[in-house]
């Protein structure tokens, strides 16, 4: 338990210094996308949305703007896929990088979520959440995770919510450096080359049935 308790220590000193390196020195090219979303697309750089943290914290999460203006309003209960029609032409090359995700470094300064860890969901989803599924919240979330470099968007919730519980419940230095390095590889090949080369074995992972007591925030 102690040993968890210097690994998450550990986790957070360098969350501060690579989100700093990540920023600062890159600065420039950060300003010149800004630019770029602003003159490409009506609508704001920024896409701010409010997300559910670590112990049930909400926190506004900050992303580039990729889709055009009100296509949050459509994206509850869809996932996002690469050739959807609401993503802009800036967009499609930022989401693709995975540079949309970049403004997250401040959440992660902020202390509301880490390099790595269970991506942040829709407060929406809390609603569908049982009670072992929650646990995916006793963790900070992260700008990437087990799930992100395992396929993502190209396998199941059930499967995506499996890597994040044996993620919090299996967490060490070790395999954040392995998701992080696996990160690498998504950018540079795309998530569904990573669908059947997961990091570790969920098989034993079970989240209780659908007629289990929901959770309730």
């Amino acid at each position: 338990m102690k040993g968890k308790k210097v690994q998450k220590s550990i986790k957070r000193i360098f969350d501060i210094m690579v989100s700093l390196i990540i920023l600062i020195p890159f600065f420039p090219i950060w300003f010149i996308i800004a630019i770029l979303i602003k003159i490409t697309s009506p609508g704001p750089i920024l896409f701010l949305q409010d997300r559910p943290g670590k112990c049930k914290n909400i926190f506004k999460v900050y992303k580039f703007r990729t889709m055009k203006p009100g296509s949050e309003k459509m994206v509850k209960g869809q996932e996002v896929m690469k050739d959807d029609d609401r993503i802009t032409a800036v967009g499609r090359l930022l989401r693709r990088s995975k540079v949309d995700e970049i403004p997250q470094i401040i959440n992660v300064l902020k202390g509301e979520m880490s390099l790595v860890g269970p991506r942040p969901e829709r407060v929406e989803s809390l609603s569908d959440y049982t009670n072992e599924i929650a646990k995916r919240l006793n963790m900070r979330p992260g700008l990437t995770g087990l799930a992100q470099v395992s396929g993502n968007i190209y396998i199941s919730l059930e499967e995506r919510y499996k890597y994040d519980l044996y993620y919090v419940r299996n967490f060490s230095l070790w395999l954040d450096i392995k998701i992080i390095l696996r990160t690498v590889g998504v950018v540079l090949l795309g998530e569904d080359r990573y669908v059947d080369k997961s990091l570790i074995d969920i098989s034993e992972v079970q989240i209780n049935s659908t007629s289990e007591k929901r959770f309730v925030k």
